[in-house]
């Protein structure tokens, strides 16, 4: 695995205030769009993303450390160090860590896609403080839509239904909020 180094602010996404730290280890332009890469820490407790469908790529976590509760396609299934899950396109996943000990993975989207502009922007918008993780306030579910909308080819939430998202996202954008670029 390529080394990074951590002082490189481009490679690190700081989600702290949602229990998550991520570095990334390939971008798309590393890997000409083959896939996305990066490393991430998930604090004990972490609820995870909604459940979701990735439309076009495959997603996969292999575990450094610690045990991942992966689920996937309704079935939830422990993760552990050595141990990799794959998710192909189309199949409702999320994860959580419901453990004591934070968890450590490599996560891979493959084809890289718009992923790594999906994270950047939600990386911003945690960071300025207009979006919290789980959304706890009436800007950061409309914020959260917005994004899940402006990327689903990548990314559609299954559980809340992406019809809502939409919705949601639809009323955002009259309300005149705006995502990151």
């Amino acid at each position: 695995m390529k080394q990074v180094d951590k002082t490189d602010s481009n490679r690190i996404l700081d989600f702290a205030a949602a229990g998550m730290w991520w570095q990334i280890t390939k971008d798309t332009k590393d890997t000409n769009g083959a896939f996305f890469e990066a490393i991430n820490v998930l604090a004990p407790g972490l609820e995870g993303p909604p459940q979701h469908i990735h439309p076009h790529a495959e997603e996969s976590y292999q575990v450094l450390e610690g045990t991942l509760d992966v689920w996937i396609d309704g079935q939830w299934r422990l993760v552990k160090p050595g141990e990799t899950a794959t998710v192909p396109a189309g199949v409702p996943h999320t994860l959580k860590n419901s453990h004591a000990q934070e968890v450590r993975i490599i996560n891979i989207h493959k084809p890289a896609l718009g992923f790594e502009r999906f994270f950047r922007r939600m990386h911003t918008l945690i960071a300025s403080g207009k979006m919290t993780l789980p959304p706890k306030n009436f800007g950061s579910l409309i914020r959260i839509s917005m994004l899940f909308v402006a990327h689903e080819k990548e990314i559609k939430s299954t559980n809340p239904p992406h019809g809502l998202m939409r919705f949601l996202a639809f009323v955002g954008s009259t309300l005149g909020y705006k995502l990151p670029d």
